[in-house]
This record gives structure tokens, C-alpha cells and sequence, in this order.
């Protein structure tokens, strides 16, 4: 292959992706002096990817396989703009052999590894045969081609349960399932087939044996067309979710120096055994003793910026480079390890209900300043769409310090002071996992989350009535002196004055929790709290976002969103959404109980999973949706009778539509 069609210099450069990793890499871009041609579908025409682009082509409908996934409408939109390169991000495409094939008989240069090196190590199983012939180590298993439920059941009575069911291609969790007993093992390969095949187009399984109290290590590879090849130190990524990673840190605060060489050196193999070049990710697990080879990504990773805040290298840039048929900067001995970074991703979903998605607009979105050590990578504003078509993933926010512990806590300070509204975000999650005693002291593994959810996902401590009901009367104030209560809206209705004295009571829910009543009293003098049989003063003064309390002499800054008769406030106890009960307008919400089997968000059906008339016990499967690129099984709510099922599989359905009715046994 003329390696000058591969690698060589280009002015112009297609993002053949969206959201966070399509933002990052045009700002790289751009300070390269490149310029940038962005691709959407209908459901991202005004997204913030498409406005930082210098142009920006329509590829089609909202689905993936419509748009994104659509290799001639990407290869089309490219011509179409003179772009002459084309970097795939992550997910969608970037590990898709025949897209690199077919940029390639395009005449254009793709932003990654060839397509040779993509079917060997890009394929969980065909990188486990190449390691294997290495001397890579590798955790037990089965990586061969036959793909029929007798091969896949005998591999897995051999290898012994528990098993890890995983799609060969593709990763972020999807199409994995761990399986502890062989009468779990049918539905879960039929489960994982399903989802890979939506998720990367391509269905085929290995098995692995399922490594107890596990950790995830990665190291970060690249190499240039001249033969370097080098290891830019290890990530941890041991806090997963669904087998989605949800915290990485840099360096892996598990590994001494020595094993630090080690499992460098043994990616250096790993990727070495092809040639790599390009960018990747070589992954292990490990069981506290040894480290096991469990595959490559033959692209960026999300978790990418940590290592670039520890090694002050750009990686997106040096990928570019390589592209342009570069050497590398640098030689192995000239990278060094600087200090410590951690990350978290900040998703669009509701732990305490197991991670369902959350889709909407985002009315506000309000993130800390990228000082001191912080930094932000963002796929979204205020006032963007999160649509049920993509990946729920938000922003990352990662530190950087000289230390874990410092890292870890500017992190969370961080988290603590981003406020996102419209949607369901897991920030209070992030916020929880990050205080976490066991987290601090790296006594974790990757099925701590599982373990701890209750605890992580646990309500934050009711704030005393004073502090609460001070901060709803602090902030009613607020907007009446800056004028921008709405009109017939709750906080209009203060009215402060100039001379007398005036008492208004107030009373509000927190959450669906009972009322709490305050009496404010206000005019000449200072403003008083009236809780209970406690008179307080208290003083405010206004700050963008919110403002600043004064109350029984302690002074605190609060964070504020009003929404009609909604309020958010952001203490120093925690997040509380509040609601103003009008006295005179009534209470019209609805509330929907947790027994309606009902769509949780805009989905496809995949998969019915009980006949009508059949008996179920509480919690048996009902059917399977399509949401977001992952699949959410929808349960009986107590033991019954399946009385009628309505909808179908390939039936696309809305939020709240119903879509099975269960009769209760009586039991």
C-alpha cells in the first residue's frame, strides 16, 4: 500500500462525529490552523459542534444508521466540501474497518490506523489470537469464529462460570453481559447479539472467564509510519457502571514503578505486533496479582484528556501529526509523568432509577471557570437538545494536581459547582462517588458501583427549616430587587417596601416531601424568618447565578434557577428542588405511578419477552427497548397476569406511552 496515500499533509479535515469528541477535536484543529467541516443529522441541526465548524454538511435522519453510521453520506459529505481528511472520534465509525477501507479508495486520509491493523486488533477476538501468538497474557477464554449457541454454551461450561459475554467489536459496555449460572447464559447472548448488532453493526461474541474483584487498567499507545512506537503511561478506569466507565484517573494509583514498566511494556508488544500506528488504547484487567490482556481500541478514548494533563501532550494534535506522515516529538525516555489527573463523566440520566437516560432541553447550564487545574470538555450549552437518539453523554470534567487527593478534590469541587437544569444528570451521583471513603482509598473494583449504588444514589440529608425556608424567602427577594421575577409569578408577589412592616407567609414542598411553612416579615427595620417560635434576621446580597446569605450570622453563597414555580437551590447542604404551593391556583401536577408499565423515554422495541395470559412474578421481564444505544428491560410491577401487550417489536414509541397492562394476583 503507497504509504503517501495514507499520511500526508491536508488543509481541511471532516469530523466524522458529534457532540464532546467532534468539539474537541475542531478546537485542536482549528489552532493547527486546519479547517473543519462538521456532519449532523436532523435531530443535531443546531448543535454545538455544527456552530464551532467552519462548514457543516446534513447527513440525514436523526438515527444513527441513517446519518452517522452512513459511510457514502460521510465519504459524499467530504467531496462534497473538499475535505481531504477525516477524523472519526470515538464510537459511531472510528473503529470500523471497512470506513478506513473506504476513505481510503476515496483519496482521503483517515485520522487513525489502517484498515489491516483495525480487523486485527479492532476484533476482541482476533487481538486475543495475536496476543496469544505474542506472549501477551490473556484471561481465559473463547475468541473463535463459530458463533451458534451449542459452540458458545460448551466454550462456556469449559471456561466455567461466571462468564463474560462481549461483543467482539466495538466497546463502552455495550453488547456485555456477565452471566453466573448456565441458565442465564441463552438470553443473555440473545440480549448482547441484539444490542452490539445496533450499537456497531456486527453481532459476533467472545467468552471470557469472569475475573472476581476485578480492576481496569489501560495503557495509551501511538505510533507514527517511521516505526516509533510509544507508551504514555496507564489509566485507571476500575468505577464503571453497565461496564461503562464513569470515573479514569492518570496515573493508576494501583501500580508501583515497576509494574507501571511492566504493563507499559507489554502494550508496546501488544500494539508492536501489528505495526500500529496511529492512536490506541490497550486494555487489561487485572485480579491484584497479575495483568491480563483483554483487548485494543484501535482509536481516541474518552478518557483521553488524563493522560495529556500528566504528559502535557495533545493528543488529538499528535494524531494529526502522524496523519500529516510525521515522526513523532518525542522518544519513550522523553515523556514524562507529571502530577495527577482524574475524570469524571457527566451524563444525562437518573441513577436512582438504574441509569435510565434523560432526554429534553437543557434551560440551564452553568459550569465552573477551567482554572486551577480544571478542566471542561463539552458537547452541549444551554438551551441544546438532548435528543433519545445518541449516546447520554454531556461533558467531561477532569483535574489535574500534584497529588491524587488534591486532583480527586478540586474534581469535586468542580461537580459541586455545576449546575444543569431541564434534564436528569448524574452530578449529585459523581459528587457521592468521588467523597466516598472506600474511593479515596482506592479499595474499589469494577463492580464497587453495583455494590454501593444505594448508597451513592441515597437522598441528600433533609437542610434544616431554617437554612431552607431562609434561602426560598432570600431568593424571592432577589428577583423582585433585580426585577426579573415573571409576571404572575410567585416571587412577584413580595413586595417589598419602603416604611411599615408587612408579614407574608409561604409555604413549599421539597420534592414530593411535606409542606414547610415560613412567615416573612419585611418594610422599616431589618427582615426577619418567622420558623416556628424562632424569629431570625437574615440579609441577602445578589450575585450572578444567585446570591449570598446572611443568616443568624453565617454568611454562605447560594445557586438559584426559577422556574415558575419551581426553585433549585445549591447549598452547602447539597441540591433541593422546591415547590411553591399557590394557595389560591390549586395543585393540578400529575403524578404517575411506578406500577404503569410505560415507555421511560422515546425507544424502539426490541424484544417482547412474555405472552399475554401468562403468569409473571414481581420484577419478571416484559419486554426490551431500544434507548439511547442501550437497552432497558421493562418489568412487572408486582405479581400478575400479563392481561394485553401494546406494541410490537420494530414498533417506535414515545415517552409515557403505555405499553403493557399487568393484572395484580391479589397476593
Amino acid at each position: 500500500m503507497d504509504r503517501s496515500k495514507l499520511y500526508r499533509r491536508f488543509r481541511t479535515l471532516l469530523i466524522a462525529n458529534r457532540g464532546e469528541i467532534a468539539c474537541r477535536v475542531i478546537r485542536t484543529a482549528r489552532a493547527m490552523g486546519l479547517r473543519t467541516v462538521a456532519v449532523y443529522s436532523e435531530a443535531d441541526r443546531d448543535a454545538m459542534h455544527v456552530a464551532l465548524a467552519d462548514e457543516a454538511v446534513l447527513l440525514g435522519p436523526a438515527r444513527a444508521r441513517d446519518s452517522y453510521l452512513n459511510v457514502e453520506r460521510l465519504i459524499e459529505a467530504a467531496r462534497k466540501t473538499g475535505a481531504e481528511a477525516v477524523h472519526p472520534g470515538y464510537g459511531f465509525l472510528s473503529e470500523n474497518a471497512e470506513f478506513a477501507r473506504a476513505c481510503f479508495d476515496a483519496g482521503l486520509v483517515f485520522v487513525g490506523p489502517t484498515a489491516g491493523m483495525m480487523t486485527a486488533m479492532g476484533s476482541k477476538s482476533g487481538s486475543k489470537e495475536l496476543m496469544e501468538k505474542a506472549g501477551v497474557p490473556l484471561v481465559p477464554g473463547y475468541h473463535g469464529e463459530a458463533q451458534d449457541e451449542a459452540t458458545l454454551s460448551k466454550a462456556a461450561e469449559r471456561i466455567g462460570f461466571p462468564i463474560l459475554v462481549k461483543a467482539s467489536a466495538g466497546g463502552g459496555g455495550r453488547g456485555m453481559r456477565i452471566v453466573r449460572s448456565a441458565a442465564e447464559l441463552e438470553p443473555a447472548i440473545i440480549s448482547a447479539k441484539r444490542e452490539a448488532k445496533a450499537a456497531f453493526g456486527d453481532d459476533r461474541m467472545l467468552i471470557e472467564k469472569y475475573v472476581d474483584n476485578p480492576r481496569h487498567i489501560e495503557v495509551q499507545v501511538i505510533g507514527d509510519s517511521h516505526g516509533n512506537l510509544l507508551s504514555l503511561f496507564e489509566r485507571e478506569c476500575t468505577l464503571q457502571r453497565r461496564h461503562q466507565k464513569v470515573i479514569e484517573e492518570a496515573p493508576s494509583p494501583t501500580l508501583n514503578a515497576a509494574q507501571r514498566e511492566t504493563v507499559c511494556a507489554a502494550a508496546r508488544k501488544a500494539a508492536g505486533a501489528v505495526n500500529y500506528v496511529g492512536a490506541g488504547t490497550i486494555e487489561f484487567v487485572s485480579d491484584g496479582k497479575d495483568v491480563f490482556f483483554i483487548e485494543m481500541n484501535t482509536r481516541l478514548q474518552v478518557e483521553h484528556p488524563v493522560t495529556e494533563l500528566i504528559t502535557g501532550v495533545d493528543l488529538v494534535e499528535w494524531q494529526l501529526r502522524v496523519a500529516f506522515g510525521e515522526a513523532l516529538p518525542l522518544k519513550q525516555d522523553e515523556i514524562r509523568l507529571n502530577g495527577h489527573a482524574v475524570e469524571a463523566r457527566v451524563y444525562a440520566e437518573n441513577p436512582t432509577k438504574n441509569f435510565m437516560p434523560s432526554v429534553g432541553k437543557i434551560s440551564t447550564w452553568r459550569l465552573p471557570a477551567e482554572t486551577g487545574g480544571l478542566r471542561i470538555d463539552a458537547g452541549y450549552r444551554e438551551g441544546d437538545t438532548v435528543s433519545p437518539y445518541y449516546d447520554a453523554m454531556l461533558a467531561k470534567m477532569i483535574a489535574w494536581a500534584p497529588t491524587r487527593d488534591v486532583a480527586i478534590e478540586r474534581l469535586n469541587r468542580g461537580l459541586e459547582e455545576t449546575d444543569v437544569r431541564g434534564i436528569v444528570t448524574n452530578i449529585p451521583f459523581l459528587s457521592a462517588l468521588m467523597t466516598h471513603p472506600k474511593v479515596r482509598t482506592n479499595a474499589i473494583d469494577t463492580g464497587f458501583i453495583e455494590r454501593e449504588l444505594a448508597v451513592l444514589t441515597s437522598a441528600a440529608p433533609a437542610p434544616g427549616e431554617l437554612e431552607l425556608c431562609a434561602a426560598v424567602a432570600a431568593i424571592a427577594s432577589e428577583e423582585q430587587r433585580a426585577g426579573r421575577a415573571q409576571a404572575n409569578s410567585p416571587w412577584q408577589t413580595f413586595g417589598w417596601q419602603p416604611v411599615g412592616r408587612r408579614q407574608r407567609s409561604f409555604a413549599f414542598r421539597v420534592g414530593h416531601g411535606p409542606e414547610q411553612k415560613i412567615t416573612l416579615n419585611y418594610g422599616s427595620g431589618c427582615s426577619t424568618l418567622l420558623i416556628g417560635e424562632r424569629e431570625l434576621a437574615f440579609t441577602i446580597a445578589p450575585r450572578e447565578g444567585g446570591f449570598d446569605l446572611t443568616l443568624d450570622g453565617v454568611k454562605s453563597s447560594v445557586a438559584a434557577v426559577i422556574d415558575g414555580h419551581e426553585l433549585y437551590l445549591r447549598t452547602r447542604n447539597g441540591r433541593f428542588d422546591l415547590h411553591w404551593v399557590d394557595p389560591f391556583g390549586g395543585e393540578s401536577e400529575e403524578h404517575v405511578g411506578e406500577d404503569k408499565i410505560a415507555a421511560p423515554l422515546p425507544g424502539t422495541v426490541v424484544a417482547v419477552l412474555a405472552e399475554e395470559g401468562a403468569r409473571l412474578d414481581k420484577g419478571a421481564p416484559i419486554l426490551t427497548l431500544e434507548v439511547m444505544k442501550m437497552e432497558q428491560t421493562l418489568r412487572a410491577p408486582y405479581a400478575g397476569v400479563l392481561k394485553s401487550i401494546k406494541c410490537k417489536v420494530g414498533d417506535i414509541v414515545q415517552e409515557g406511552v403505555e405499553l403493557a397492562v399487568v393484572e395484580a394476583s391479589g397476593e
